[in-house]
């Protein structure tokens, strides 16, 4: 007798679908915020979803170049870079997304024209509002030249800065808001950029129409629950609400592919 053997359909749980999620924190921090919050769409859509993790920035921004998440938590410059495989399906809509600079609170440094030739951490080249929107302006618009120090995690920027390993770091408001009382207290931030619209929840356009829509309402619905707030509070996500490509456009004005870098 011969036998056969069916693959398990997408989103099965022989056959999930994968969740990349932009490592803006340590992987078991970003497990124990996004794994509770796939459970619960499994749990109203009948779909699995498996996360799948990044070692760091560049790494999930290279997986995401190249498709290999079905669904994926990306900043809005990704979103502008993979628009032709992708489409947006939510966004905070409570809130924009802008880079901060923060030195040490007994820092001697009273401007940012004090950065000129110094060491700036940040967490990735690509990040963009840690690393795009920080670079672009203080060259743009202030004529600052830095040396950046690209250390991996938004996390690690701030305890480079707290350690004096560098004069000053790039960060976003909030990843520093979820710092321990010890390093924030520590810090004060000395600038802070234009703002955009924050990090879409995308899905890739290989996903039958039914199913991302089955997905966005599902994130919409849980967004609207006692449960489902407070798990996406520690995103953190103020209100979700739908999201466009046109959210994202007015990045094509800032001329931040002058500081992108392909790797």
């Amino acid at each position: 007798m011969i036998s056969v053997t069916v693959a398990a359909p997408k989103g099965a749980e022989e056959n999930p679908y994968t969740v990349g999620i932009v490592p803006q924190f340590d992987a078991r921090r970003l497990r124990a915020t996004w794994r509770p919050i796939l459970d619960a769409l499994t749990e109203q859509t009948g779909l699995y979803f498996e996360l799948k993790g990044s070692s760091s920035i560049p790494a999930f921004e290279r997986g995401v170049l190249a498709g290999d998440f079905d669904f994926a938590y990306m900043n809005p410059y990704h979103m502008l870079l993979v628009r032709e495989h992708y489409s947006p399906l939510v966004r905070d809509v409570g809130k924009s997304l802008y880079g901060i600079l923060v030195v040490h609170k007994e820092s001697p440094l009273k401007s940012i024209e004090d950065l000129k030739g110094e060491r700036v951490a940040f967490p990735a080249p690509n990040a963009l509002g840690a690393s795009l929107l920080v670079r672009a302006e203080l060259k743009e618009l202030h004529g600052i030249e830095i040396k950046p120090r690209y250390v991996r995690s938004h996390t690690s920027v701030y305890l480079n800065v707290v350690l004096d390993e560098t004069m000053a770091g790039g960060g976003i408001q909030k990843t520093l808001n979820q710092q321990s009382a010890e390093i924030r207290n520590v810090l004060r931030v000395i600038y802070k950029t234009r703002e955009v619209s924050p990090h879409p929840f995308a899905a890739h356009l290989n996903i039958p129409q039914e199913v991302r829509s089955r997905v966005q309402q599902a994130m919409l619905d849980l967004d609207g629950s006692a449960n489902g707030r407070q798990l996406l509070s520690r995103v953190p996500v103020v209100k979700l609400g739908v999201a466009m490509l046109e959210d994202y456009k007015p990045l094509q004005q800032l001329g931040l592919e002058r500081y992108y870098v392909q790797e």
